[in-house]
């Protein structure tokens, strides 16, 4: 069982609200339990990356906060997932609403088959605004956030498809920023990505937590390592723990954090 944590080891401040909760939160696909009575809070305006290996539970969590599991026949649930103190699941929740406020990332970048200026405008398209100069503004301000701006300026009427890997990914980032989350959950978005536009998304990170909460899945603890946020190891479905990664990585207080993150297993 995850063991219940303080609030200094949760990254509150005494007596604060965090934006994203997890309160003895557990998730079945059937009768198979994906996470087991999860204790974990993400303060507002941060990073948290989730790391641990396949199958441990870390992309059923971003799918339970935004509800893309809702169709998944057998599924169940118990404790509570709250954003804002408001439990994600309860019944006077718009689920669509919620996915605006709670963005998502995939590990492949799928592009819209239309240009790049309409990749990013078509949330707020959908949203009802219809006025060219905002549009604009909205792809410029999310194309720069997306640190793509420079690189597809002149070319905002070319299909999205021609971009390559790493700037599809980015311009994924931008299409969420478009619809101005105040969460963004990203799964393994740089699992096949080059060094170089993994090293971008990672840098992108940082920056994007200033202005939004933003929870990070990855399988690589050198990842983990590397991004230098609050981190949490996931293993079979618990949270093991959660602390700096300066400190984990130095230090880690549970024998299996010591073991994932030296490669005995992963």
């Amino acid at each position: 069982m995850s063991r219940v944590q303080p609030e200094s080891e949760l990254g509150l401040k005494a007596g604060g609200l965090p934006k994203v909760s997890a309160q003895g939160f557990s998730f079945f696909y059937g009768k198979t339990q994906a996470l087991k009575s999860l204790d974990l809070a993400v303060p507002e305006k941060s990073l948290l990356t989730i790391m641990g290996p396949t199958g441990s539970g870390k992309t059923t969590f971003l799918k339970a906060l935004n509800r893309l599991n809702d169709r998944v026949p057998g599924i169940s649930r118990n404790g509570s997932l709250l954003l804002d103190g408001k439990d994600v699941y309860d019944s006077d929740v718009d689920v669509a609403s919620l996915r605006r406020r709670v963005g998502m990332v995939f590990a492949l970048p799928v592009p819209l088959p239309m240009s790049i200026y309409e990749n990013v405008a078509f949330g707020p398209r959908k949203r009802g605004i219809s006025s060219k100069k905002r549009l604009d503004e909205i792809v410029e301000e999310a194309l720069v956030s997306a640190a793509l701006w420079d690189e597809v300026k002149d070319r905002l009427q070319s299909p999205a498809q021609n971009l390559s890997g790493g700037q599809q990914q980015r311009l994924s980032l931008a299409r969420v920023l478009a619809i101005e989350p105040e969460v963004i959950l990203l799964d393994e978005p740089t699992s096949g990505l080059d060094p170089i536009s993994t090293l971008k998304i990672e840098e992108l990170l940082r920056v994007l937590s200033e202005r939004y909460t933003v929870i990070l899945v990855t399988h690589n603890p050198v990842q983990a390592a590397r991004v230098q946020a609050e981190t949490a190891f996931f293993y079979m479905g618990e949270l093991i723990e959660k602390g700096p990664a300066a400190s984990m990585f130095v230090r880690p207080r549970d024998k299996r954090t010591e073991d994932y993150i030296t490669g005995k297993f992963g």
